[in-house]
């Protein structure tokens, strides 16, 4: 496998310690033992002593020395949910950063909230480990500063929102994906191509759903705004918007799914109404699962490199965690390429629709004119 290439690197600089942890125990009025154990996450300090030396913590911008770092042998990688095949693909490449470097992996989940509880940062202070992968997800500023005064370095997977320019963060090309997925659907002959979109508070949806618009426009296709529907990534919905775009009258020839869980979810949809894929509607989804090349027919998607890209994640914050308090952490921001793999639930839109049918899938490289370097065609 070709590993993806970063397309857009930035850099900052973190800031360093101002105060000493004695400084900060006499301006709080406790000994310096206390202040060691708040850092440490001890459950024996009273909540008022506990916050008025966080804050103090927060206020001085205390870091603890990578010195007095004594780190558990642990990366903690941590989901907004963890229900599918796609936090496999994830959870696969931490561990094979993890494995190599003799470490292992610690999962939590945030129940569906974009940034963890309070509980959750104090468990990880308490354990120390050597850093914080945090997948589609993110911290308050609480957060960030607790994990900063202990030395333990995070990295942001596949932002929900703006992880900041402080904030070391892995993503993937969504929108140069959406507008290869739409594009092909264009080349293919449709007019009438739907979407169905992830959450809109999350970057990645945003930006597939916005590639899909730039691709109807640069063909001259209008924006049909009643045939994009806001999803959440999960099937069920991906049925139930599906029935909705498929009821119509004047139904889509082509959907462009915001993520794979959601195309099979329209696969379903399709099915209850006697509908064939490709010959009646076409579907394209987005992530390349394993399950998009065992469903009937094989799924066309865009490949989002999730194994790479958590890898590359779970790199990265070793990458700091091995950095000194005299070499200053960067933050970094990685996108990794997408790219378009074509199988048989895409092809021509139904004669009525002016396509052209040869009863098969147009899936030829001659026929593709798309995003140099963004497509290629799987036989499965």
């Amino acid at each position: 496998m070709t590993p993806s290439e970063p397309v857009e690197t930035r850099t900052e600089a973190r800031p360093t310690q101002t105060a000493t942890l004695a400084e900060i125990a006499r301006e709080a009025g406790v000994s310096a033992p206390t202040v060691s154990k708040v850092l440490n996450g001890r459950a024996d300090v009273a909540p008022g002593t506990r916050t008025r030396v966080e804050e103090l913590l927060r206020a001085h911008g205390y870091r603890r020395r990578r010195a007095e770092a004594t780190r558990s042998p642990l990366i903690d990688l941590v989901f907004h949910e963890l229900e599918s095949a796609w936090a496999m693909e994830v959870i696969r490449g931490v561990e094979n950063v993890a494995r190599d470097a003799g470490l292992s992996v610690v999962l939590s989940e945030s129940a569906g909230r974009l940034t963890p509880g309070r509980t959750w940062a104090d468990q990880v202070a308490a354990r120390r480990p050597h850093g914080v992968v945090l997948v589609l997800s993110g911290l308050d500023e609480s957060q960030r500063a607790l994990l900063t005064s202990r030395s333990i370095p995070f990295v942001v997977m596949d932002p929900a929102g703006d992880p900041g320019a402080d904030v070391p963060s892995i993503g993937a090309t969504n929108w140069q994906g959406g507008l290869a997925a739409t594009r092909h659907l264009v080349e293919l002959g449709h007019r009438r191509i739907g979407a169905i979109s992830g959450p809109p508070q999350m970057m990645c949806s945003r930006a597939r759903i916005d590639g899909y618009r730039a691709a109807l426009e640069t063909a001259g296709l209008p924006v049909d705004h009643s045939l994009i529907k806001t999803g959440d990534f999960h099937h069920e919905t991906g049925y139930r918007l599906g029935r909705e775009l498929l009821d119509r009258p004047d139904r889509p020839t082509a959907v462009f799914a915001g993520n794979d869980l959601q195309a099979l979810g329209f696969y379903e949809a399709a099915r209850e109404l006697g509908l064939r894929i490709p010959e009646d509607v076409s579907v394209v989804g987005f992530d390349d699962l394993p399950v998009a090349r065992w469903v009937g027919p094989p799924l066309t998607t865009v490949r989002q490199p999730l194994t790479e890209m958590a890898e590359a994640a779970a790199r990265l914050v070793l990458e700091l965690a091995r950095s000194t308090s005299q070499e200053a952490p960067t933050a970094t921001r990685v996108e990794l390429a997408t790219s378009l793999v074509v199988r048989t639930s895409t092809g021509a839109p139904p004669a009525a629709e002016g396509g052209v049918r040869d009863g098969g899938p147009c899936s030829s490289e001659a026929e593709s004119g798309g995003v140099a370097g963004s497509r290629r065609v799987d036989g499965a």
